[in-house]
């Protein structure tokens, strides 16, 4: 099959363009350039065909396109804290360019397989503990789970309106190797990073707010179902864990394991307090996650250790 992976040398989508190889696929790759993103696909960059530019390019978008049977719209920018600072190029980003990728796979008539985020429900409904199943309201509390939610709202309205053929895939908390550790990075790779270097684990809030963490080779391995499975046009699927797993217990694992010390800072705007996913329909089509975020963490200290830390 031919497969157009936007954000493909990114940290999710990496590990996606090579697993995809190694089945036999065609891959091809969407992604602004950087040298981390160089790092991502080393090993296997000569095997794909790799396209450095944005999805916000409306030419780039139909010339990459062409020709190819399924897209995996993964190109976002992803982080709560930056989306403070400047909302406007996660709109930019988040919507206009899903709404790019729609229009050419609604051009051609192929697949698309979108993955949007938990962040997309918010906390606002969580009031009586209920776990979040797909049917559960979009609140999204940060400007970049607005611009999320805009985004998979968006491709479910072309599924309905149009008939494309799109799939939304909802990950819970990913994490593993490739994840970025620097400015805007997340969770585990900044504490991981900052114990590998001397620094102080900081913990915002009291370290209460829980996440569903999903191993990112537990993700790959939901892609392909999703790819593999017939009969999932408009869906929307939770994949998570579905265990949750507070941001103390993590950096006091992290602090055990690498001898850091844990300081405390005041709670961030737009934090979501807790994501209890329920991924039953996931499992009914088969899903079933093998890697446990303790065994996670453990692989990508590992995996840390063989990188340069700076």
């Amino acid at each position: 099959m031919k497969i157009v992976i936007t954000g493909g040398a990114g940290f999710q989508g990496s590990h996606l363009a090579e697993s995809l190889l190694k089945k036999g696929h065609e891959v091809t790759i969407i992604n602004t350039f950087s040298d981390e993103k160089l790092r991502n696909i080393a090993g296997f960059e000569d095997k794909i065909r790799v396209v450095f530019g944005s999805i916000t390019d409306t030419v780039l978008v139909e010339k990459t396109l062409r020709g190819h049977d399924l897209v995996f719209h993964l190109a976002a920018n992803v982080n709560v804290d930056q989306s403070l600072k400047d909302p406007k190029s996660f709109l930019d980003v988040n919507v206009m360019g899903t709404f790019n990728i729609l229009e050419q796979v609604r051009a051609l008539g192929i697949r698309m397989i979108h993955a949007s985020t938990c962040e997309v429900y918010g906390d606002g409904h969580l009031k009586a503990d209920r776990l979040l199943d797909e049917t559960a309201e979009l609140k999204p509390n940060s400007p970049y789970a607005a611009s999320k939610a805009g985004a998979d709202r968006l491709c479910y309205s072309y599924y309905k309106s149009f008939g494309v053929n799109v799939t939304i895939v909802r990950p819970f908390n990913i994490f593993g190797e490739r994840q970025k550790s620097g400015t805007f990075g997340a969770l585990i790779p900044i504490l991981v990073r900052k114990a590998m270097i001397g620094e102080k684990l900081t913990v915002f809030g009291d370290g209460s707010a829980t996440r569903d963490y999903l191993h990112v080779s537990d993700l790959v391995r939901a892609y392909e179902l999703v790819m593999d499975t017939p009969g999932l046009e408009g869906k929307s699927i939770n994949f998570g864990s579905g265990k949750n797993t507070s941001v103390k217990d993590i950096a006091e694992y992290i602090s055990k394991k690498l001898g850091a010390e844990i300081k405390h800072g005041p709670a961030r705007p737009g934090e979501v307090s807790r994501f209890p996913a329920d991924i039953s329909y996931a499992q009914s089509l088969g899903f079933s996650p093998k890697v446990d975020i303790w065994e996670g963490i453990d692989r990508y200290i590992e995996w840390t250790k063989g990188q340069e830390v700076a």
